[in-house]
């Protein structure tokens, strides 16, 4: 039987000192291993960071990009607007420029008599027609009365002989005189009235013409799909 014996103060000396480095050893791994967790840990949290930031700054890039494209639209509308608004306002000047001229030149018409007055006829036959009454009453200028009595009289027989129906005309001359001329019609004590005065005839003209007049002084509209 083996009997142990004391360690001496050296040997205690250097377990002590083994014990110490195998402590020492092991605290230190221990310490690596934390500390490579840790770094490990941090650079996954890190990259998570670093993604989801990439992200947030790609999803507002894209959506400042969106907001100037926007803007960018809204601009260019708002240009093109104001550019056709402007065309429109010129077009329309210029339509009432030629109104405005067109007017201007009605008095004119009256200085040819003879033919000023088959217009008149003209006009005084058509309202006749209109109304077919046996008692009309046709107002023009004071200073036309001569003509107007002389195509009344035309117009009249025209107007017996096609529709065998008497007429009897009065003849008013009051139709103000700065009126380019023609006729105004009525009858039933003038609850009806035919206005076939020029001014008002060019009124109609401008009106069922102007679809034509804007294709001839400026085109087709390209965005006009149909043309009946």
């Amino acid at each position: 039987m083996t009997t142990s014996r004391a360690l001496n103060d050296d040997e205690v000396i250097n377990e002590m000192n083994k014990m110490v480095a195998f402590i020492n050893q092991e605290a230190l791994e221990k310490a690596n291993e934390i500390k490579v967790k840790a770094d490990e840990e941090f650079n996954i949290e890190k990259a998570k960071l670093v993604r989801q930031e990439s992200i947030n700054i790609e999803a507002t890039f894209q959506r400042k990009i969106k907001q100037a494209e926007i803007q960018k639209k809204i601009a260019q509308s708002n240009y093109i607007n104001k550019s056709r608004l402007k065309v429109l306002q010129a077009r329309q000047q210029m339509l009432d420029e030629l109104f405005t001229e067109t007017r201007s030149q009605l008095k004119k018409i009256s200085q040819d008599r003879d033919s000023y007055r088959d217009l008149l006829k003209d006009l005084i036959l058509q309202g006749l027609y209109q109304l077919m009454d046996e008692n009309v009453t046709i107002t023009v200028k004071k200073s036309e009365l001569d003509l107007a009595q002389n195509a009344i009289k035309i117009a009249t027989k025209t107007y017996t002989d096609s529709t065998r129906l008497p007429v009897s005309i009065v003849i008013d001359d009051s139709l103000p005189e700065e009126s380019a001329g023609g006729v105004i019609l009525s009858s039933h004590f003038g609850r009806i009235k035919i206005n076939n005065t020029l001014g008002e005839r060019l009124s109609l003209a401008q009106e069922e013409m102007l679809p034509e007049i804007r294709v001839l002084l400026f085109g087709q509209s390209p965005n006009r799909k149909f043309t009946d």
